[in-house]
């Protein structure tokens, strides 16, 4: 007797060439999003090492914070900030100091790097800062007005006329007609704050920021005359930066809306409209 034979389902030709088909497609995709995937991971320079910024002493609690940013978007990189008186970073910059990026409180100071050719990009102004006078909690000594910094009778301090908070504070004492004698000339808007917070002092004229930043330890008065003396912060990559595209991607990082949020949180303002480039910007008394 004949065996009949299993009746077994037997693919058509049309139905091999609609897998092959399927496969086909498969493959292709999988390509075509590995080939997306590529360009998007090359799209970002890839950043490794030590970032070295100097900084102006204002920017130090916003720009810590920013480094932490930058090191978790980066994994592997270090941020090192050099935090001071943006007179003695610039000076230090085109003395050769190795650096990689500059942030002054200036375009004054700015403009010692820029036209010594030490800056590899054209700065960009990326906030801007306005004085306030820091005294006490409370305010016992009852400063309310500009004006009232020249009584005899209290202990002021100022930053040095060379550094960015010092020339806003002589503009604004200027435009006030007022003058004052302070019992100390500091180096950084850092050292007239700590000095109040100490109560070394009975006021010191320092940035919005640094009351807003000092967590209740002074209180701030606000006064018209300041302003006449309002700080735009200029931001550039330098020539000889250790780490070019470090430097890149950290201005890139300040002038992106998660940098401008810190920024501004911290209460840093926009640049003021009058900004104008520190390459061409004049060089009064500040720095």
């Amino acid at each position: 007797m004949r065996q009949e034979e299993p009746n077994v389902s037997r693919p058509t030709t049309a139905g091999v060439i609609a897998a092959a088909l399927l496969a086909l497609s498969a493959c292709s995709s999988s390509s075509s999003n590995s080939s997306s995937a590529n360009q998007s991971a090359s799209a970002s320079p890839s950043v490794t090492g030590t970032v070295t910024v100097f900084a102006a002493a204002s920017l130090q609690q916003t720009f810590t914070q920013l480094g932490k940013m930058f090191e978790t978007a980066h994994p592997g990189t270090h941020v090192v900030f050099n935090f001071g008186g943006s007179d003695t970073l610039a000076a230090s910059i085109v003395n050769g100091a190795p650096a990689d990026v500059f942030a002054s409180a200036s375009p004054a100071t700015m403009k010692t790097v820029t036209d010594k050719g030490d800056a590899a990009s054209t700065p960009v102004t990326f906030v801007s800062n306005e004085l306030e006078i820091a005294v006490e909690p409370g305010n016992p000594m009852n400063v309310t007005t500009l004006q009232d910094l020249s009584k005899s009778s209290l202990k002021v301090v100022l930053c040095a006329k060379t550094v960015p908070c010092g020339a806003a504070a002589q503009k604004a004492l200027s435009t006030g007609h007022v003058t004052v004698t302070p019992v100390s000339y500091e180096q950084d808007v850092t050292a007239v704050l700590t000095k109040v917070e100490l109560k070394e002092a009975d006021a010191g004229l320092v940035y919005q920021t640094d009351v807003k930043g000092s967590g209740g330890k002074v209180t701030g008065v606000n006064f018209p005359e300041a302003a006449s003396a309002i700080n735009d912060y200029p931001i550039a990559t330098l020539t000889h930066a250790p780490n070019p595209t470090g430097a890149q991607q950290f201005v890139a990082l300040v002038e992106s809306p998660e940098g401008q949020k810190v920024l501004t949180d911290a209460g840093f303002q926009k640049p003021t409209a009058s900004s104008s480039s520190p390459s061409s910007s004049p060089s009064p008394t500040s720095s």
